[in-house]
């Protein structure tokens, strides 16, 4: 369709819709003619210049396509259905709604009309292309057939288990047969795994019930609970499948089991922890996700780490030796935190060796050792050995007594730099926990040179935060406020963009101890928390509140975040 705007390029319509400045523009250019052929919206994408939805707007102007935000659109399972799974991943395209023998579909190549001559042919209706961005094209494929698939396991069980008294017996006997991948119970625990991958969840629960099996995600830290209506009689076979994946013994039924497994899911390598305990209707599993794709790529300041706070955190990595402790509860994101400090510090001329229970994440160029206490290689033993194998720089996975504080404080002393994690609640208190497991104080000053308290807080969506006028005197005293002050908070019911949350994932916030002369004459001297916590602030430490209440005034999360991550009595 010839017109004015058709022939403007794609550069210029960026522009004029204000998402890009001209001398971008010029920036983009310049740099495309050096890539050698490359297409100029991949440049700008690779420069960080526009979002794929911007380009994806600004290419539906100038074909005069109408642009779809699948995120927020009603999909039409019928429409889904229209186009086999894997010739809607082979062309990255999602049919999403039908009108009589109209098929709307969203693909990010409108202009490759072979596409459309062969879904014409697949479907028999007629093709009407929108343009939407590659990635959510295959966030909705993944999510939409990964729910009809599930649908039509459920129904292939229920079926299954009117003909059949036990799937356990049935399982087994087609492990021995080689036809697995066929069992029901198998496609069900396989499409449980992927569902939780795709929506990001950390943690699988599956738990027995008098009259039911109920299966709970961890997302963003709150269990949701599935609409998944399984029957108690498929219980012991989901459970007894899951320990042959782990590798667990399936005739135990009376006592807690561990296990571990790795499966490939759209292309990331995921590794999964199982975990079983007897309860009173039956075994209790837990399978927790870890997707060891981005061990590279997390870096610290991506895990939510402020500008502030970063310069403080360099100080103390730069130390040549000394303890540097990561502090919060279980699930703060410790871990993760420690393993973005390893690939900080990770050099080739530097010997990098790490204690953990267990290895979370495979890291390239780094010494990881596994505890494994019944054959005796237990945090203290591992870390005796460790210092004879030459190391620059020490990880112990978690302190957990004082005989482990001891020997990595004296490995810290003797000039090595090590670091691990504490269970605490700030970074003051982690002081007074190394004197109390018995390290003595002038050791803890000599040794110390950082803490890093830190927690995990849920980000409000961007598409439904509503703006709200606080003047609860309580709430704003928590946040050094008298006077009623404008922030935001989750729409009730959240929206499509957030599966109805009201936020759309986490970020960590963080508390910053630097160990400066002055804090370590404090700890030698028995300071207490209160004490040392007061020094470090008027040396520039920002409390975990004064973090997440500059997020709350930013609009970033909510006072209900603010209350959960660092409320104390």
């Amino acid at each position: 369709m010839p017109g004015p705007v058709k022939n403007l390029p794609i550069g210029e319509i960026l522009v004029n819709s204000g998402f890009i400045s001209e001398k971008q523009l010029q920036d983009a250019l310049s740099k495309q003619k050096a890539s050698g052929g490359k297409m100029l919206g991949d440049v700008m994408l690779e420069m960080g210049l526009v979002s794929e939805t911007q380009l994806a707007q600004a290419l539906a102007i100038r074909l005069k396509v109408p642009f779809v935000d699948l995120s927020s659109v009603k999909v039409d399972t019928a429409a889904v259905g229209k186009i086999p799974e894997n010739i809607a991943k082979e062309k990255t395209v999602f049919a999403f709604s039908v009108n009589h023998n109209r098929l709307m579909v969203a693909t990010n190549d409108p202009v490759n009309f072979y596409i459309f001559e062969d879904l014409k042919v697949i479907t028999g209706m007629e093709i009407v292309p929108q343009i939407s961005t590659k990635t959510q094209i295959e966030a909705a494929i993944n999510k939409f057939y990964s729910s009809q698939a599930m649908d039509s396991t459920m129904s292939e069980l229920e079926s299954e288990a009117d003909k059949s008294a036990d799937l356990s017996q049935d399982l087994a006997q087609a492990e021995s047969e080689g036809r697995i991948d066929n069992a029901p119970i198998v496609k069900l625990v396989n499409m449980m795994v992927e569902t939780a991958f795709r929506m990001k969840v950390t943690d699988i629960h599956i738990e027995a019930f008098k009259d039911r099996t109920r299966i709970r995600f961890r997302i963003d830290g709150e269990l949701v609970e599935q609409d998944m209506k399984i029957p108690p009689s498929f219980h012991n076979s989901i459970i007894t499948r899951i320990k042959i994946l782990g590798g667990m013994n399936i005739a135990e039924r009376r006592i807690p089991l561990d296990g571990r497994f790795g499966t490939r899911i759209d292309g990331v390598n995921l590794d999964m922890r199982v975990s079983t305990i007897p309860c009173v209707y039956g075994e209790k599993c837990v399978i927790r996700l870890l997707s060891t794709a981005d061990d590279k790529t997390r870096k610290i300041t991506d895990l939510g780490m402020t500008d502030y706070n970063y310069q403080m955190f360099k100080q103390i990595i730069r130390c040549p030796n000394g303890v540097m402790l990561v502090t919060g509860p279980t699930g703060s994101g410790k871990s993760t935190t420690l393993y973005a400090t390893l690939g900080e510090l990770s050099q080739p001329n530097v010997n990098i060796v790490t204690v953990e229970d267990p290895v979370e994440k495979k890291i390239d160029g780094i010494n990881q050792c596994q505890i494994n206490d019944k054959a005796g290689m237990t945090f203290a033993a591992a870390l005796r050995s460790i210092l004879r194998q030459d190391p620059d720089i020490i990880m112990v996975g978690e302190i957990r007594d004082g005989e482990t504080a001891d020997i990595a404080i004296r490995a810290a002393i003797t000039g090595h730099f090590v670091l691990s994690t504490l269970h605490t609640n700030d970074a003051a208190s982690t002081i007074v926990r190394l004197v109390d497991m018995g390290v003595a104080p002038y050791m803890v000053a000599t040794s110390l040179v950082g803490i890093i308290a830190q927690r995990l807080v849920k980000l409000l969506c961007k598409e439904c935060k509503e703006k709200f006028m606080l003047t609860d005197p309580e709430e704003l005293k928590l946040m050094n406020r008298t006077e009623p002050i404008e922030i935001y908070r989750p729409h009730p019911g959240g929206c499509r963009a957030c599966h109805g949350a009201g936020y759309s994932g986490r970020t960590a916030i963080h508390e910053i101890i630097v160990t400066t002369p002055d804090i370590k004459e404090l700890i030698s001297r028995g300071a207490t928390a209160e004490e040392i916590g007061a020094q470090a602030t008027k040396n520039g430490t920002l409390l975990l509140r004064d973090n997440v209440t500059k997020m709350v005034m930013a609009g970033k999360t909510s006072m209900d975040e603010l209350v959960k991550a660092t409320y104390t009595v």
